[in-house]
């Protein structure tokens, strides 16, 4: 009986949280209008704000959630307010409502947790200025609590309460609708099976055929053996050879026989290529009915970007008015949910790198607040495009260059090369940043190197357009459906390989007047380029003896491209181009280098779909490979870095420490800022990690100290504090630190990149 009740009060909260999302959906596209919004147009957004949130409350109640109740209470007593204009909605109110729903979601996260656990849910009581230590009556918003204008957004109208829809409709698991369009997908092998067996069926009536000619071709010869004349069997009696009677009857026989499965190995032909057409068309309108289904508007996904936009705006003291076009438009849903957090990266991109402050567009000319605008469309029936632009600082090609040149990832003569397109596409590299400071939100060149790998794992693109000073556009394009994956067969030393269609350029067979030697290594002209030309089976470390034989009619290539990067691979033969099914790689095999995937071919083989972002790194290694060895000194022992970690609490220090120390690098401890400064005077470090709030000497004056040190200026500096406001990131930049971590989002991997970028 206990599980039984455990079981319905889960089905309850399951259920609730369903109908709770809609609900705070509602009170939050009404908080974000009412901040747009003044005089009596305000009051049927707060009507509804007030009845979602009356609605919240008694639902809540009703499965015992009273975290959530105690929250909705003053949120309804304050909407109230409003609705009877006692008092009206101010900056300071709205935001402590913003952040009632932020914990509400907390609150609903908690909820779902393994038995229902609630030691990890936010009390409402200790909710630092929760609107239920509020006055029902908010007139205005604390002086403690006033911060930078809120962003200006477009959310998802709110349903008209009216008219039903007329399509009938039936709620199902979306988990089990999933399993049927998997299930569907698999039929695809049925598709593939039937292809294979016709082509072998045609394979085998051709050398039917090829046999009955060869035989019918000797048929006069034997004709003559049965009516011999001239010198052979003068005077020989047709008794006396039974062997050659015998001959002659099998060759009959087999000839009758020949001629016989010709003709039925034909009529199994066109028989199997019925049923190939029609196996393939149940199969092709079975899966894109089923592909159909899944199909959502996105604003499924959106709803939560107006929010996101806000709060990342007011964090960092900018002001912009967001817009959504073409929420309308369908894309399956399994490409909705893989490109959120690419969208999410590109908003806070442009909110932290294209956006200024409201004082410094004003000194530029332009409005207070920035544009930000994200259009969705309908390229064609297969495809669509998302244009994410803002019109905020633009990308300063000249810092992208030098910082591309700070990390390695080119030399300063290819800088030097590189025209603005060029230059512009360096931000999609990893480890790349402009940021002056690495923090939680930006600075670690990861974000636009994540989209690019998401979008075009799902076999879309991006490209970036910009203009200094007048903003920038991210176009993402993408599938609207998750098209049925095609591929290139190739053959490498006996391994057959598939590539993704979308991403071979060009398919070819290279003489030898097409090949050139650049600086040891072998290269191909392509479009007016010259392209790199690597083995394939050297760039995925295949064991080979030798090289394959070179022949008269050429090596067979393929040009592979992603992004702006171009390279030709020598492969032993194209087999052809064929649909396939991608089965994931598992565990503990989730993340193989140049592999994606997995496929089954017609045949029965296995054959595997690389990845082509890796395989290009790898093509780079492998054509580099033979230069390191050549210029690359004796292997020495490798001092370690040297750092010092300044922290007051012994428990912290120790931490940090540990953590350093177990990353292979050397530490020593100060307890203050002040016996910092001075082991900085007296020995060399390669870097220092640092508290802010220290006695005698803080964190920000430490810093301030370094800088103006002639010896000690260049020395990277990494904050790691507890103080989280902007106004205290500012402070950190204007001091000088090059990287910046709250200790409240602490995480080691982000203080170990952040190392290991700066030394």
């Amino acid at each position: 009986m206990i599980t039984t009740d455990l079981e319905f009060r889960a089905l309850l909260q399951s259920t609730f949280k369903v109908e709770a999302d809609e609900h705070m959906q509602v009170i939050s596209n009404g908080l974000l209008e009412l901040e747009k919004t003044s005089g009596g147009n305000s009051q049927s957004i707060i009507e509804t704000v007030f009845r979602a949130t009356h609605t919240l409350k008694g639902a809540a109640r009703a499965v015992d959630l009273t975290e959530i109740e105690s929250l909705c209470q003053p949120m309804e007593d304050t909407l109230a307010s409003w609705k009877r204009q006692e008092s009206a909605p101010s900056r300071g109110a709205l935001d402590l409502l913003h952040r009632a729903l932020d914990s509400i979601a907390t609150i609903l996260t908690g909820a779902s947790n393994a038995n229902g656990s609630r030691s990890a849910r936010p009390s409402p009581h200790r909710l630092e200025n929760s609107p239920a230590s509020v006055p029902a009556r908010v007139t205005s918003a604390s002086p403690s609590l006033q911060r930078p204008a809120p962003v200006r957004t477009t959310p998802m109208s709110v349903p008209p309460q009216g008219k039903a829809v007329a399509e009938e409709t039936v709620r199902i698991s979306l988990a089990k609708l999933e399993a049927r369009l998997l299930e569907s997908e698999e039929m695809l092998n049925a598709k593939l099976t039937a292809g294979q067996r016709a082509a072998d069926l045609r394979e085998l009536g051709g050398r039917v055929e090829e046999l009955r000619r060869t035989w019918a071709a000797a048929e006069p010869d034997v004709r003559g053996l049965r009516q011999p004349r001239g010198q052979v069997f003068v005077g020989v009696e047709r008794a006396s050879c039974p062997e050659l009677v015998r001959l002659l009857d099998v060759f009959d026989s087999s000839l009758d026989t020949l001629k016989a499965l010709e003709s039925t190995v034909a009529a199994l032909g066109r028989t199997a290529e019925q049923d190939r057409y029609a196996v393939g068309k149940l199969v092709d309108d079975l899966l894109e009915d089923s592909k159909k289904l899944l199909l959502l508007p996105f604003a499924t996904i959106s709803t939560s970007f107006p929010k996101i936009v806000r709060d990342l705006c007011r964090d960092q003291g900018k002001e912009a008015d967001f817009t959504i076009r073409g929420e309308e438009v369908e894309i399956d849903k399994r490409i909705l949910e893989e490109m959120k957090d690419p969208i999410v990266h590109l908003l806070r991109n442009s909110i932290d790198h294209g956006i200024e402050t409201p004082e410094e567009r004003t000194r530029r000319g332009k409005p207070a607040r920035a544009t930000i605008t994200l259009v969705v469309s309908q390229v064609n029936g297969s495809k669509a495009q998302l244009l994410l632009s803002d019109d905020g600082a633009g990308i300063d090609s000249g810092k992208v260059k030098e910082s591309a040149v700070r990390q390695e990832l080119i030399s300063a003569e290819e800088a030097g090369r590189l025209d603005e397109t060029e230059a512009q596409r360096l931000i999609f590299r990893s480890l790349l940043s402009t940021s002056p400071i690495i923090t939680e939100l930006s600075g670690r060149g990861l974000g636009l190197a994540i989209v690019q790998e998401k979008v075009e794992k799902m076999g879309g693109r991006v490209s970036v357009e910009s203009r200094l000073g007048a903003g920038t556009a991210f176009c993402i394009v993408i599938p609207s459906t998750r098209a049925t994956f095609r591929g290139v067969l190739v053959e490498a030393v006996g391994q057959l390989l598939v590539v993704p269609t979308a991403q071979v350029e060009r398919v070819g067979r290279a003489v030898a007047g097409d090949l050139q030697t650049v600086e040891g290594h072998d290269t191909i002209s392509f479009d007016g380029r010259t392209l790199p030309l690597v083995r394939l089976a050297d760039a995925l470390e295949l064991p080979s003896a030798e090289g394959p034989t070179p022949s008269a009619a050429g090596t067979p290539f393929l040009v592979l491209g992603s992004g702006d990067a171009r390279v030709a691979f020598a492969v032993d033969a194209v087999r052809d181009e064929q649909e396939v099914l991608v089965k994931p790689l598992r565990k503990p095999l989730s993340r193989v280098r140049n592999v994606a995937g997995v496929t089954v071919l017609g045949s029965g083989r296995v054959a595997a779909i690389l990845n082509v972002s890796d395989l290009l790194r790898s093509a780079r290694r492998t054509a580099g490979a033979e230069a390191q060895r050549t210029s690359a000194p004796k292997p020495s022992a490798v001092k370690a870095r040297s750092i010092l970690v300044a922290e007051d609490s012994i428990t912290s220090r120790m931490l940090l420490k540990s953590i350093l120390e177990s990353a292979g690098y050397k530490v020593r401890t100060a307890v203050d800022g002040m016996e910092a400064f001075t082991l900085l005077r007296a020995e060399a470090f390669d870097l220092i990690v640092s508290d802010v709030e220290m006695p005698r000497l803080n964190g920000f004056d430490l810093t301030a100290r370094i800088r103006a040190d002639g010896k000690l200026a260049d020395l990277p500096v990494v904050l790691v504090t507890a103080l989280e406001t902007r106004e205290d990131r500012e402070r950190g930049i204007d001091a000088g630190a090059n990287a910046y971590i709250v200790k409240g989002s602490f995480d080691q991997s982000n203080l170990l990149e952040a190392v290991r970028r700066l030394i």
